[in-house]
Formats: structure tokens, C-alpha cells, sequence
């Protein structure tokens, strides 16, 4: 697949994404779609799993919005690089958010098969969020993920 091609599908889902517009973002994903989210410490496979991590997302960040400012492309992969902005809201992550909205830098990678996008790697900085949303990363993290966090 060219990069032309993967930076379409890329764009796709961040249209998607951004309009929170979920089936649209599970015909762009193949069978076996791999999302992984370091910061929040989630692998999501397959169309179940990969439809539940998106629903609970933007259940704690609805008015997601992703912007792609750049991208790089090798073989079958695509790097992009661009600006997330969203708003913590609940309290699944163990603390109460103050309600502004966050704006972050943001690093996508991904992989492609059979002409969709089979593996997601989004990275943000997890304490740059915290920071903004006014609640401590450490109680963040033990929330995610336990004493080890």
C-alpha cells in the first residue's frame, strides 16, 4: 500500500473519531485490529474489543478531536504526529476532573492489511493530560494500573 493510501485511511479515522462516529471508525479497522494505549495501559483486538475501548473513550472524553499535522510513511506502516484536544469527564480514572479542555501533542502509528488499518499505537503524554484536566497523575496511574502505577 502506498503512503497516499494509508494516510487516507489514517485521516478517515481521525474524522471518524473526532465526530465520536464509531461504526464509521469500525469500517476502516481489519478483523484483527490491535489498538494499543501506553498511557492508559490497553490493547484492544478484534471488533469487539476495539468497539468497547472506543465506546468507553469517548464515554470519558466525548468531545474528542484529533488533528493531523504531519506523517511519514515506510513499507506498510505510517507514522503521523498532530494535536489530540478532549475533556476529561467522570470519574473512571479515580479522580474528578475540572472540566477544561486538554490539548496535547500526539503520536500515531500505524500498521495496514488488506487495505485497513490493522494496528493502532496512540501515544500522549499521560501526565500532560492529568496536568490539564487539574487531577494527579499518581492517583491517575494507581487507578489504571494498581500499586504498581
Amino acid at each position: 500500500m502506498d503512503g497516499d493510501r494509508m494516510f487516507e485511511l489514517a485521516q478517515a479515522l481521525a474524522a471518524a473519531k473526532s465526530r465520536q462516529d464509531v461504526p464509521a471508525a469500525m469500517k476502516l479497522l481489519h478483523p484483527e485490529m490491535v489498538l494499543e494505549s501506553p498511557a492508559f495501559g490497553t490493547t484492544a483486538r478484534g471488533p469487539a474489543e476495539n468497539e468497547k475501548a472506543l465506546r468507553r473513550f469517548f464515554a470519558s472524553f466525548p468531545d474528542y478531536d484529533v488533528v493531523l499535522q504531519g506523517h511519514a510513511a515506510s513499507g506498510e506502516a505510517l507514522a503521523c504526529w498532530g494535536t489530540v484536544r478532549m475533556t476529561m469527564t467522570g470519574d473512571r480514572f479515580g479522580a474528578e476532573p475540572n472540566g477544561r479542555r486538554a490539548e496535547l501533542p500526539v503520536f500515531i502509528r500505524f500498521g495496514f492489511e488488506d487495505d485497513l488499518i490493522a494496528a493502532e499505537y496512540f501515544f500522549f503524554d499521560l501526565s500532560e493530560l492529568c496536568a490539564q484536566s487539574g487531577v494527579s497523575t499518581d492517583a491517575v496511574r494507581r487507578t489504571l494500573f494498581g500499586s504498581a502505577g
